[in-house]
């Protein structure tokens, strides 16, 4: 239960903070690259909050995935195809321009992730382990 709510309170947190970017920065880094960078822990732990899987390198792979598959979305102009480029909800939720960098930031954003949970893993498992000797 302990870490279902920790994911819930990322999932709220990461989301504040891209809102916040969002609305106030028009800059050239920390809304189009570190905003994407950080997307894919709003997600990741989003999905981790329903799932709470200790199966970590599958749903950062998946959330990975799904962060490429809104970038290539963007890249046939998916948006447009549909005829919803005058709705700023779907231009703030997929996004409007395919960006390499965008990829880029998905992968590193997601290879944070795993390592945090690796280390975390591997901490809990040896606290465990120092308990039971």
């Amino acid at each position: 239960m302990f870490k279902r709510k920790t994911y819930i309170i990322g999932t709220l947190l990461f989301f504040v903070i891209e809102v916040l970017i969002a609305s106030f920065f028009h800059d050239r880094f920390i809304r189009p690259i570190f905003g994407d960078y950080l997307v894919v822990f709003l997600v990741y732990c989003f999905v981790q909050s329903f799932l709470v899987s200790k199966k970590y390198g599958w749903v950062s792979f998946a959330v990975l995935l799904f962060a490429y598959l809104i970038e290539i979305l963007q890249y046939i102009n998916l948006i447009e195809l549909l005829g919803m480029q005058h709705t700023t909800f779907t231009r703030l939720t997929l996004g409007s321009s395919f960006e390499w960098a965008d990829m880029l930031a998905y992968t590193l954003g997601v290879g944070t992730l795993y390592l945090i949970e690796y280390l975390t893993d591997r901490k809990q498992k040896q606290s465990k382990n120092d308990i039971l000797s």
